[in-house]
Order: C-alpha cells, then sequence, then structure tokens
C-alpha cells in the first residue's frame, strides 16, 4: 500500500508539473498571437486580428530593430520552459513557436529581404487594401474608414521603403517585377473602394476620397522611382545560393530530407512519373489506333512521341478565353458531389467564392486560394483564377489555354478547391488553437493539395477517363520538376534555357506555364519545392496509417482524422495519429 501511495504521489507531482508547464506555455503562445499585429498590423488582419486595422505597417530600421528585440524575448522565455513537461498537443506547438520565431528572426537579419526585394513592400501596400474590402467582417463604412487611414499613411510607408532598399543588392528581375505590379493598388482601389463609396456618410466619403488622391499621387511618384531610380541601378544576383538556400529550405519545409535528398528523390520520381504516363498515353493512342505494336523497350524518344501525342488528344478540349471561371464554378460542384457521394472525407460548409485574382498578385501562377485567417470564423474562401493579360498575342493565348485545357482546369479545382486547399483549410482552421492555426505549414498544404489530385482520380472521377489521368500525372510530374529547377537555379546556376528544357521537353508544360515558372522560381526561391516535398510525406503517411489500421482503415476516418490536428507539418501529424513520438523541429 505504502509503495502504491508513492507511486500516487509521484504521479500527482507529474500531473501538477504538466499543468503548470502547459499554463506557462499556453500563457505564452496567446501573448504571441496577441503580439502579432506589433509584427505587422496588415498581416494581422489577414489571419483575422482587426485590433490594428487601421495601421500600415512601420518598415524602417527602427521598425526591424524593435521586433527584432521583441522576437528575442519571446524565444528566451520560450527557452525557459521545459518542452517535454507539455502535453503532447502543446509540445507541437512549442516546436512550432521556436521554430517560426528561429525563422523570423534570420530573415530579417540574414536573409534581409527588406534591403533587396521591393515586391515585399508591393505586398503589404496591395494587401493592406484588400485585406480590408475582400470581406464583410465589420461595418462597410468602420472598413472604408481603415481603408481611408492607411492610404493616408501610404507616403510613409513608401518613403521607409525607399530608404530601406538598397539598388546594388536588388535583383533586375525583383525590380522589374515590382515595376509592373505597384500600381495594382490603383486597381483595388478602382474596383473594390470606389463602387462602395456612395455608401459612406458625407464625413468618411470625404476623408476616403482625399485618401484616394494621395495613395494614387504618392504610388505614381513610388512607380517613377521604380522605374528612373531603382530599375537602371538593380545590380543584385536572384540567386540566393547554397548558404542562404539551404537554412531557408530547412524552416520552409520542417522536413527531415535536405537538399540533397529532396533533389534524389524529385530525379527517381522524374522517370517514374514520366513511365506511368507513357502507360496512359499507350492506352489513349491504342483506342484510336487499335493496330500499333508498341515496343517492348521503347526508348526515351519513343515514349516522349506517344506521350506527346495523347496530350494533344486532350489539348483539344479548350475553354473559352473568358471562360475559365465558370468552367472551374462547374467543375468544384462536380468534385464536391463526387467527394459526398464516395465519402472520401468530410465536406466543409465554409463559404467559397472562384473570383478574378487582384492585379498586384498576378503573373507568377494561374490560380491562387485565399482562406479567412484563423480568427475570421464564417468568412469566405476566394479561389482566385488569373484573367488571361489582354496584352497577350494570341500564340501566347493559345499556349495558356492548351496547358489550362478542361482537363487541367479540373485538376487544377482539385487542388485549389475540393478537396484540395479549400476542404482541407477548412477542416483544419477547426483545430481549437489559434497559434497552430497562426503557424501554418507550407508542405503541408501544398503536399495534400497534390496528394488530392492523385486520389481523386485513384477513386475513379470522371469515370476513369484516361485523359484526366494523364492530365493528372503531368501535373504531378510539375510538382516533380518544380523541386528540381527550384535549388538548381539557387543553388546550382541553371540557366533559363536549362529550366525552359525541362519543363517544355521534360515536363510537358507549354511554352507560358514554363515562362511564369520561371519567373516565379527567381522571385521564390524555396517555395516551389513544398508540393513535391510535401505530396511526398502525405504518401507515406498514408501507407504507414493504411499498414497499422490494416481491415479498420477507411479513406473517411482517415483524412478526417489527419485532417483534425490543424495544418503542422506532415511529420507531427504522423506522430499524432501513430503515436510515435513528437519529434524536433527548426530552431
Amino acid at each position: 500500500m505504502k509503495r502504491l501511495a508513492a507511486l500516487l504521489l509521484l504521479a500527482s507531482f507529474a500531473t501538477g508539473a504538466h499543468a503548470s508547464s502547459d499554463a506557462a506555455f499556453e500563457a505564452l503562445g496567446d501573448r504571441f498571437v496577441a503580439d502579432l499585429p506589433n509584427f505587422s498590423p496588415v498581416a494581422s488582419t489577414s489571419i483575422g486580428d482587426h485590433s490594428r486595422d487601421a495601421d500600415l505597417d512601420q518598415v524602417d530600421a527602427a521598425a526591424r530593430d524593435s521586433l527584432i528585440a521583441l522576437l528575442q524575448s519571446y524565444q528566451d522565455e520560450l527557452g525557459a520552459i521545459d518542452r517535454d513537461d507539455l502535453s503532447r498537443a502543446n509540445q507541437i506547438d512549442y516546436e512550432l513557436l521556436q521554430s517560426d520565431i528561429a525563422s523570423r528572426l534570420w530573415t530579417l537579419e540574414k536573409l534581409q529581404e527588406w534591403a533587396w526585394n521591393p515586391l515585399y513592400y508591393v505586398s503589404i501596400a496591395g494587401n493592406s487594401v484588400f485585406s480590408l474590402t475582400a470581406r464583410d467582417f465589420a461595418p462597410l463604412e468602420q472598413r472604408l474608414a481603415n481603408v481611408a487611414s492607411r492610404l493616408e499613411q501610404l507616403p510613409r510607408f513608401l518613403e521607409q521603403a525607399r530608404a530601406s532598399i538598397q539598388p546594388e543588392r536588388v535583383p533586375k528581375i525583383n525590380a522589374e517585377t515590382a515595376v509592373a505590379r505597384n500600381l495594382g493598388l490603383v486597381s483595388i482601389i478602382e474596383t473594390m473602394v470606389v463602387p462602395e463609396m456612395d455608401q459612406l456618410p458625407a464625413a468618411t466619403r470625404s476623408r476616403l476620397e482625399a485618401a484616394i488622391e494621395v495613395a494614387r499621387n504618392t504610388l505614381a511618384d513610388h512607380q517613377t522611382w521604380l522605374e528612373e531610380e531603382l530599375l537602371p541601378r538593380a545590380a543584385g544576383d536572384f540567386r540566393i545560393g547554397a548558404e542562404l538556400y539551404d537554412r531557408k529550405l530547412a524552416f520552409a519545409l520542417d522536413s527531415p530530407l535536405s537538399r540533397r535528398e529532396i533533389v534524389a528523390r524529385a530525379e527517381a520520381a522524374y522517370a517514374s512519373v514520366r513511365n506511368q504516363m507513357y502507360a496512359v498515353a499507350k492506352e489513349i493512342y491504342a483506342a484510336d489506333h487499335p493496330y500499333t505494336a508498341f515496343p517492348d523497350s521503347p526508348d526515351e524518344a519513343y515514349k516522349q512521341a506517344v506521350i506527346r501525342a495523347a496530350l494533344e488528344k486532350a489539348y483539344q478540349e479548350l475553354p473559352p478565353r473568358d471562360g475559365i471561371i465558370e468552367l472551374a464554378r462547374e467543375q468544384m460542384q462536380q468534385a464536391t458531389d463526387f467527394v459526398i457521394e464516395n465519402n472520401l472525407v468530410t465536406m466543409p460548409d465554409e463559404p467559397v467564392e472562384i473570383t478574378v485574382m487582384p492585379e498586384f498578385r498576378r503573373g507568377i501562377t494561374a490560380a491562387f486560394l485565399v482562406s479567412p485567417g484563423p480568427l475570421d470564423k464564417g468568412q469566405p474562401t476566394f479561389y482566385e483564377v488569373s484573367p488571361i493579360p489582354e496584352d497577350w498575342s494570341e500564340e501566347k493565348v493559345r499556349s495558356f489555354l492548351r496547358e489550362y485545357n478542361v482537363y487541367s482546369i479540373q485538376d487544377l479545382t482539385i487542388h485549389e478547391g475540393v478537396p484540395g486547399h479549400y476542404l482541407q483549410l477548412a477542416l483544419s482552421n477547426r483545430y481549437p488553437s489559434v497559434l497552430r492555426g497562426v503557424l501554418q505549414s507550407g508542405p503541408m498544404i501544398e503536399g495534400w493539395a497534390v496528394y488530392a489530385e492523385q486520389l481523386m482520380i485513384d477513386e475513379g472521377y470522371q469515370d476513369n477517363d484516361p485523359l484526366q489521368r494523364l492530365i493528372m500525372l503531368k501535373w504531378n510530374l510539375r510538382a516533380v520538376t518544380n523541386a528540381i529547377i527550384d535549388s538548381a537555379i539557387h543553388v546550382d546556376g541553371m540557366t533559363r534555357d536549362e529550366a525552359m528544357k525541362l519543363m517544355v521537353e521534360g515536363g510537358f508544360q507549354e511554352e507560358r506555364e514554363a515562362a511564369m515558372k520561371w519567373l516565379r522560381a527567381q522571385l521564390t526561391s524555396t517555395q516551389l519545392s513544398t508540393y513535391f516535398v510535401g505530396y511526398q510525406e502525405w504518401v507515406e503517411l498514408r501507407q504507414a496509417v493504411e499498414d497499422a489500421w490494416g481491415d479498420e482503415f477507411t479513406l473517411r476516418r482517415y483524412h478526417d482524422q489527419v485532417l483534425s490536428y490543424g495544418s503542422p507539418p506532415v511529420k507531427y501529424v504522423r506522430a499524432l495519429i501513430l503515436n510515435e513520438p513528437i519529434p524536433a523541429g527548426v530552431d
């Protein structure tokens, strides 16, 4: 009895220690989330914290020094908490917070995009108004009064931006893209602010009109500076090099895989996916040419020809130039019906809208999903589709529409919508930890969307149409080539011609898609690797859970459970669902 009493007493002490540590960590996490508006008022509006909606970010040296000191204080407080004393859920949030703080500090002190990337400021300026006007989270007058306040601060903001930017460090491509996007804020004002102004009281409208005039003049002056001062002096290298790339990659992925392991896996997947495409292409080709005798050991040139011939059939089904959004709406409903009928995963009821992409985000991707922040409950998700530029030649338009044919738009809608980003984020954002909702994992989110594409085809979507499967494999190959060119460009010096050849010949991409991807790769180092790495992790996790659950495995049970943990890196989802030890994050 004495031994049992002693064990119970020790257990109670342990429970008390855990409770105390959990309380201390949760209080720290709550303060960190509450402090996010001090990091960036604009970013906080996007996550649903509206306490600083009237403020535009401070981006001068004093603000950066203050932010570094604040982050270091959080880092010190977090270091005083013993992770092993926390609950498993809090151990994960601890690792996420530790990695996020380390990443923010490294980005400010080492990567220093504030000094060489003018797009950093274009994005803040565009989002400062878009985040206030896109969703009805507050009365219109209140939101537009805050728009006026932010526009009134735009001269100060852009003056700080110009003082921070060091032209000799700015890559030419970043300067050129900033020139192209800077006036996107004017488009937001004209399309999302001006049409609503008739509903405002006279005083608020008068203030907003004056603020808009200030913004137009300020942006025009900044455009002149970008074109006449920055662009001619921009002399930086867009390739960030191995040291910066590897550290940035570690923060972006939070994965056990190193750059070399990712490249090795991607190169193996490149050969595998192309062989799968050949097998499907043979089926398509033979349906039209039933007496074809395919060689037992075809060379790569032969496979290339057969795959291209099969893809040409898919390219016969093109959407109208101005009909992509309507087609995506129809296909979203079809995908939703299929998921429900086949009991693949819980279908959320959060609102989703398919809309035109704002101008300040265009140029590097055909579509983008903007979900409401974890603090903005009940607000709509936007599946944004970029319109085809009016000044494109017929040749460029046809190249784009061949890439985004009817089958590709379906794959894109699965990726961005159901059961991809919209569904995953809607379910994952129900997780109660706001801290985890704020610290989302890119590879988890992007990898899930690539996994969703294959899931739908494997489950018989579109009546097992081989053309749809071929296009899905082409998109899977796109994720593979993304990972290959990402590090090859920034570390190994891959040229534009080499990248274009890999994407166009190796990946069967149309010229317009590959050209946009080359631009994106220059501007967004490490992001292109998230698709492939996340997908690999999701495939491996599902196989592990199928092995562990055996006959009790069902897709609905599995998908609902893995999406119930929020959006942390997949390694944490694995630890929770398989009851494995919680791994360390990036520090």
